[in-house]
């Protein structure tokens, strides 16, 4: 009898061992579909192997993107990275890689485009005569400080072009590797040129290994934040993403704690199941939290109209309705009771130091 399966069928977990998604179902602007079939000689379970990481180079000839979204507060991003090998269910960028021609699933944790020239790039948009510097967010997108980055350093390369030029600049990473930059990151605070959010969700280990299985562990994070914070860089806290009776009543804990750690601002974002992360989070669901999950995906809906997701600006990051409401007052409370988000002017990041280096690598200086 001859046996078949599709790609969207879930893969065993012995070939996706530090993986999030559990299929690699085509993007939604693939026109075909690949299928596997079993000849009925084994030649299905033979051909099986574990799944890997392959790079792929980004030759863009940019690396600064623009938003124009009102419920984001900054224009401006840079992700060095397309996919991101931390492999986060919840990844609200998983719907990107569609773009590629790959899946959002596990083709997303897997096939990771990568911007090896972006230093080289970034310079020379800075050094073009109509740039006007403002605040450029790294991570925007995907994790800056994924497990790749640990050897190939295109992040601290950054890191080098932004401090060269005096140009302000945001990080957003949830993973303790951004310790290995403070050298660069506290040269740049003590000009107000850089401010840096770390993303915890959860406090719980297990709980993190299996929503974010290549991301740094929870308590790595806060020491990050600790480690930041004692270099003198403004360091802040994302509780993110709040996920509806899964991760919900740990809120007030990961703010208290990050607080005593040395983070001075913090933000929320709720879970977003936007576009084929719908399909992927219920396939997670289904294998990691079968008993919560009835529950957590009606609390959501709840929050979007009764659909999993609204994209509407202002509600597509925190929903709205009863269940919403009362996180955006927890998270207030906590906030104040911690003195979290207490800035002010003078903690706005500078945009009058930035200059062009004279001596581009092409000429000599003149003095």
């Amino acid at each position: 009898m001859t046996r078949s399966f599709t790609e969207n069928d879930i893969i065993p977990k012995e070939f996706r061992r530090g993986r999030g998604a559990r299929s690699r179902e085509s993007g939604r602007f693939e026109i075909q579909k690949r299928e596997r079939v079993d000849d009925g000689w084994d030649s299905l379970e033979n051909g099986t192997e574990p799944v890997r990481t392959y790079l792929m180079p980004d030759k863009s000839k940019t690396v600064i993107s623009q938003n124009d979204s009102p419920d984001i507060p900054f224009r401006r991003g840079l992700n060095p990275y397309r996919g991101c090998e931390h492999g986060c269910i919840y990844c609200y960028a998983r719907p990107s890689h569609t773009f590629l021609g790959f899946s959002a699933g596990l083709d997303f944790e897997t096939r990771l485009m990568v911007k090896y020239d972006a230093a080289r790039v970034l310079e020379q948009e800075f050094r073009h005569r109509n740039y006007r510097p403002e605040l450029i967010v790294m991570g925007s997108n995907t994790d800056i400080y994924q497990p790749v980055e640990k050897k190939l350093r295109i992040t601290r390369q950054l890191l080098k072009t932004f401090e060269k030029f005096n140009h302000p600049v945001g990080l957003i990473t949830k993973s303790a590797l951004v310790s290995r930059d403070i050298d660069i990151l506290a040269r740049l605070a003590r000009k107000k040129l850089v401010r840096v959010y770390v993303s915890v969700t959860t406090l719980d280990y297990r709980l993190a290994r299996a929503m974010e299985p290549r991301a740094s562990a929870p308590q790595k994070r806060l020491d990050a934040i600790r480690d930041l914070s004692k270099a003198g860089i403004p360091v802040g806290v994302m509780a993110a993403p709040v996920i509806p009776s899964l991760t919900d009543h740990e809120l007030e804990n990961i703010l208290a704690e990050a607080h005593a750690a040395g983070a001075r601002s913090a933000g929320y974002i709720m879970l977003r199941l936007p576009l084929e992360i719908k399909k992927l989070f219920r396939e997670w669901l289904e294998e990691e939290a079968p008993d919560r999950a009835k529950r957590i995906l009606h609390l959501l809906q709840g929050m979007h109209g009764g659909k999993d997701y609204s994209p509407d600006y202002g509600k597509r990051m925190r929903g709205s309705g009863p269940y919403a409401d009362l996180i955006a007052q927890r998270f207030r409370k906590s906030c104040f009771r911690l003195g979290l988000n207490q800035r002010s002017s003078e903690d706005d990041l500078k945009l009058d130091l930035f200059h062009v280096p004279l001596d581009d690598g092409n000429q000599m200086s003149l003095f």
